[in-house]
């Protein structure tokens, strides 16, 4: 099977910049957490990779530990874009990441240089690329230096395998301390990736959004569907082939009480009257927040990357249903 990419793909998605350098991306992009493991399917993983970018999604994100198992989502993205995106390898933004726990011994987690660079290069080897686009520290680490972990991250780039650098899960105080720093070693901070969502908006909280708008420095968001709750996926129950049924690590079936479907059919109704799915509306959102320049999604199929792609539509909220959506989240407990 030879892709061919759709000459369309750039006619309907929408680019943002992240904050004030050149690069943009696109306003939903793709995530490499649950589906391109080891127990994934090679054509669906496939079909989800070709269906994306004919929308166009360029931005494929993964981590060194994405899979199950580690390492796999990396290797499985490295073979599809050797055997069908080599010739679109530069409209492609890939991104990894480094931070947690990795490898056996004291050097496969946090934020040390010795970690971080052993780990792009095993992520290189994985992808089978001489660089990625951004190269992210996956989380803060209190045991090390601040000035060492950017200090490696400034080496990464330095050294032609990242071009660009973002932090991910920092609050918005950590965040400028690291800027700060890699300001002063000339190294492209380019984009924070956190957790948001309508119902989780931990970044608000914690200073993140002000502070990336304050430092020029983009927002991605991860889980904005909160695990598929905002989405029509278990409005009527729990399905079998389920996230929350079939795993349970990061959605549990407990979690999805009485009470909380509740809310998420009241926050349906709204997107039903602004004429968009839940999901739609969920995505919609959090892309009308300050400095989110993309939302992160993670799918099984490429019907639910096309679903997810219809948020980007130009749908402007009314400070009504803002408030409306506020004050139903605020009962989500």
């Amino acid at each position: 099977m030879i892709y061919q990419a759709s000459a369309e793909r750039y006619r309907k998605m929408t680019y943002r910049r992240l904050g004030t350098t050149g690069l943009k991306l696109p306003a939903v992009s793709l995530g490499f957490w649950h589906n391109f493991g080891t127990d994934a399917d090679p054509q669906i993983m496939r079909a989800m990779c070709f269906t994306a970018f004919d929308a166009g999604i360029t931005h494929f994100d993964l981590a060194n530990n994405y899979g199950p198992v580690p390492g796999a989502a990396e290797e499985n993205l490295g073979q599809i874009v050797r055997e069908h995106f080599a010739s679109h390898r530069d409209e492609l933004i890939i991104s990894t990441k480094a931070g947690y726990g990795m490898w056996a011994g004291p050097y496969g987690d946090g934020g040390s240089r010795k970690y971080l660079l052993a780990s792009l290069d095993a992520s290189l080897r994985r992808l089978g690329l001489p660089y990625v686009d951004i190269f992210y520290h996956h989380r803060p680490d209190p045991d090390t230096p601040l000035e060492e972990t950017m200090g490696a991250l400034a080496s990464a780039v330095q050294a032609g395998k990242a071009l660009y650098v973002g932090l991910s899960n920092y609050d918005g105080a950590r965040m400028r301390q690291a800027a700060a720093i890699l300001r002063e070693l000339h190294c492209p901070f380019v984009i924070n990736q956190n957790r948001l969502s309508i119902l989780d908006r931990t970044p608000v909280r914690n200073g993140l959004l002000v502070a990336s708008e304050d430092e020029r420095v983009g927002v991605i968001a991860f889980s904005p569907l909160a695990q598929g709750m905002l989405s029509d996926r278990y409005l009527d129950g729990i399905p079998e082939d389920s996230r929350a049924h079939k795993d349970g690590r990061f959605l549990k079936e407990s979690q999805i009480t009485p009470e909380r479907i509740s809310v998420l059919r009241k926050l349906r109704s709204v997107a039903q009257e602004r004429g968009q799915t839940l999901a739609q509306m969920a995505l919609s959102w959090v892309l009308a927040q300050p400095a989110v320049a993309s939302v992160l999604i993670g799918a099984s199929s490429p019907a639910q990357i096309l679903e997810n792609v219809g948020a980007v539509s130009e749908h402007p909220f009314a400070a009504e249903e803002l408030q409306r959506i506020d004050e139903i989240a605020s009962q989500y407990v």
